[in-house]
This record gives C-alpha cells, sequence and structure tokens, in this order.
C-alpha cells in the first residue's frame, strides 16, 4: 500500500447551515508533493452529531473527533475505525445542547484537557470513565483550545449562550497552578491560535447577532468590523490588536494557524483566507474562494438548502435584517466557504476545506498558488436514505494536519 507523507483530517458534520446539529464523521485526504497524488477516506459515525474538530495524539496513534453531542469519540488515524467512545453525561452534564467536548489538547500521547460542563478536565485515554476535574473554566461556554509554546498554559475561546448572552471572553489554565483566568475582551472570540515560540496567544472575534434579539442558539451574522487580539498567556494583558472594517471578508472564522510571518485564518462566512502580517499587526493578504454566480448555479442543491435552513432559523419578515446581514457578510453568495485551514510543520504547504463548495485545497506557501484542488463525492455516497435532489456536501468544518516534522537547525 502507498504511504502518503502528509495526512489532512477534517471533521465533518453533514449537509446543512447548522454545524452543531447535523451528523459526525471524518475526511482524510492524504498527498504527496512529490508528483500531487492524493487518496482519500471518508466516515460517519452512528450516534454522534454536531462533528466539529479533529486532532490527532502527539505519537500520530490516535485520532479525535470534538462534538457538539455530548461524547468523547475516539478513532484509528490509519483507517479511520472508531476505536472508543464515552457519554460526557456521566461526568458532567451542560446547561445547554450546543456545549459538548468539541476541542481538546493533548498533555501527552493518552492524557488530555477538554470541557465537560462547568469544569476543564483531565483525562486518560486508556481511563476514560476515570477523569479527574482541573478547575472551573470560568467562561459561559468555552470552545476552541491551544497550549502554548512552553506548555504551561492551556488557552480557550469562548462562544455566545444561549442563556447568558453575549461572552465577549476568552479563558486561560495555568497547568502548573492549577488556576483559571478570564480575560474580558470587546468581542466574543470563538477561535485561538498560539505564537510559536512564545507564551501569547491570538484571539479571533465571531461576531453574531441574536435572533429576534433574544436567541442566541440560532444567531445571525453580523456584518461588524472584526477584531483579532495579541494576549499574553502569563499576565492576560492584550499586546496588540487588529481591526477590520466590516468590508473585510473576515467573517465568522474557523480554524486558525500560524507561520513564522503570518497569522492565519479561514472565513465560512466570508468565503476567504485572511493572512494577517505579525510584525506590523497592520497589513493583510486574502485567499479569496468565493464563487461566481456559473459556480454557484452547478451547487444549486447546496444553496437551495442553505436557503431553506435559514428559513427554519428566523422569519424573512420580522428578521429581515439578519438576512441582509448574511449577504453583506457572504458577499451575495448563496453558500458558506472555507473552515478547514492549516499550515504544513515545514510551512510550505497550506490546506483548506470548502465547506460549501465541497472540496479540498492545497495551496503552496507563502506563494499562494493554488497546487490541488479535489472535488470531493457527494453525500449520497456515504448514506443511500438521501435522494438525488438533496444537498450533497459533506459539510467540513475544523481540521488538522499530519505532516513531516519541521527539520532543526542541525538537521538543515
Amino acid at each position: 500500500m502507498r504511504t502518503y507523507p502528509y495526512a489532512y483530517h477534517v471533521a465533518l458534520d453533514g449537509s446543512g447551515l447548522n454545524g452543531l446539529e447535523g451528523r459526525a464523521g471524518v475526511c482524510q485526504l492524504r498527498f504527496d508533493p512529490a508528483d500531487d497524488s492524493y487518496a482519500y477516506k471518508v466516515v460517519y459515525y452512528d450516534g454522534i452529531a454536531g462533528g466539529h474538530a479533529v486532532n490527532v495524539s502527539p505519537d500520530g496513534r490516535s485520532g479525535f473527533l470534538g462534538n457538539a453531542g455530548q461524547h468523547l469519540l475516539f478513532y484509528d488515524p490509519r483507517d479511520l475505525a472508531e476505536t472508543a467512545r464515552m457519554s460526557t453525561l456521566r461526568l458532567e452534564v451542560p446547561e445547554t445542547s450546543i456545549q459538548g467536548s468539541t476541542h481538546l489538547v493533548w498533555l501527552d500521547d493518552v492524557e488530555f484537557v477538554t470541557v465537560v460542563g462547568a469544569h476543564l478536565w483531565r483525562v486518560d485515554l486508556n481511563r476514560l470513565t476515570k477523569a479527574e476535574v482541573l478547575a472551573p473554566h470560568g467562561l459561559a461556554l468555552p470552545h476552541a483550545m491551544k497550549r502554548t509554546s512552553s506548555g504551561r498554559y492551556v488557552v480557550y475561546g469562548g462562544m455566545d449562550h444561549p442563556k447568558y448572552g453575549e461572552a465577549c471572553e476568552v479563558g486561560i489554565l495555568d497547568l502548573q497552578a492549577g488556576t483559571t483566568r478570564r480575560v474580558v475582551l470587546p468581542t466574543t472570540c470563538w477561535h485561538v491560535a498560539v505564537h510559536p515560540s512564545e507564551d501569547l496567544f491570538y484571539a479571533l472575534s465571531f461576531r453574531v447577532t441574536p435572533q429576534e434579539g433574544v436567541d442566541w442558539h440560532e444567531w445571525g451574522m453580523a456584518y461588524f468590523k472584526e477584531y483579532v487580539y495579541e494576549i499574553d498567556a502569563e499576565s492576560g494583558q492584550v499586546l496588540r490588536h487588529w481591526t477590520g472594517g466590516r468590508e473585510v471578508p473576515a467573517h465568522i472564522n474557523s480554524d486558525v494557524t500560524i507561520s513564522d510571518t503570518e497569522l492565519i485564518w479561514c472565513n465560512g462566512g466570508s468565503q476567504s483566507v485572511v493572512l494577517l502580517d505579525l510584525a506590523t499587526f497592520a497589513s493583510y493578504r486574502i485567499i479569496d474562494e468565493r464563487p461566481d454566480a456559473a459556480t454557484q448555479l452547478r451547487h444549486g442543491r447546496a444553496a437551495a438548502s442553505q436557503v431553506l435552513d435559514a428559513f427554519t432559523r428566523a422569519s424573512p419578515g420580522p428578521s429581515s435584517r439578519h438576512f441582509v446581514g448574511a449577504l453583506r457578510v457572504s458577499r451575495g453568495s448563496l453558500l458558506d466557504s472555507v473552515y478547514g485551514c492549516q499550515l504544513s510543520a515545514d510551512q510550505t504547504l497550506l490546506f483548506t476545506a470548502n465547506r460549501g463548495l465541497n472540496h479540498l485545497s492545497v495551496y503552496d506557501y507563502p506563494s499562494l498558488r493554488l497546487r490541488l484542488r479535489v472535488d470531493m463525492p457527494d453525500l449520497q455516497e456515504y448514506d443511500a436514505r438521501l435522494t438525488s435532489r438533496a444537498d450533497n456536501r459533506l459539510g467540513f468544518h475544523h481540521s488538522y494536519l499530519v505532516s513531516p516534522k519541521r527539520p532543526t537547525l542541525l538537521e538543515v
């Protein structure tokens, strides 16, 4: 069997507008840049919902599918076969069904930190039911998590809460002291990234408006300016921040990755990947994946499903401002877009996953030349119950890239 040096894992939540309520699966793209050859595999798991984010243990032996369905689910990264699952309701019950163990941070090959209910938990993959509480997380609804360069801090974003409303906060866990800190910000920030060599992290604004002014579960995309905050993990102090006017296509971000020179994030609402210069924290570049009219017509089933799902979330009359705002955010597109975005360890390849257009792409970095685009099969191939006219998208969401180790100075 042929081997490939790169394995790009993407969480799947199926077709539909709301990624927190769909099915749960994993897509894996294997790639060899020597001849641009590739292979892929797609698996959905029964009894699991709200597939959201993937991660692979440091030793490469265990894959994790984070989800909003209150399960821990693990799979074999070689063939995507399920290896373990557990209901987190046996540990703690969350206040809302959209809170789950969507993300984790590995402490070693088998131990990890994740969120369950009101706490951060330390869990051993080989002893899932013996999880231990680390500390209260201190946020309304924690979300994405990363570990800083020194390993001392776990930093995490937070979502707006269906009961408590707008969050405007991120959290910091000090693994050495066993304490957490809440950092108040002007905007809600779901997603974070960490600096490659310093205990700094970056929190990105995720700006939405509640339906009918009160519904933070089925929110609408806000046509507001967006922020990126550079935060010191030790002190919790904001050191710098970037603000993009509302016309900058940087809305509804998902994956965030980083190079030596740029912070890189993809935007499912705005059809783009934004690359922010770290030195100036001002200038930026954009990969624009906004589909033209002809492309949208070719993806008519997905566009129709998107519009139909929008109508299930809000009435067009009373909520007309949400529909108009969403069209401004998407720049007139009826499809959502790039949710997966990861940079290879040697910083030569950028992998992306476009949910709306159901394709995976590989770009050369830093030139951003498109190297490979793979149109993925229809969802109907994995669910025979769907009609040929049903939405065909696999449902790409957060991603994780396994790539060859970056050479050290001694190896160069």
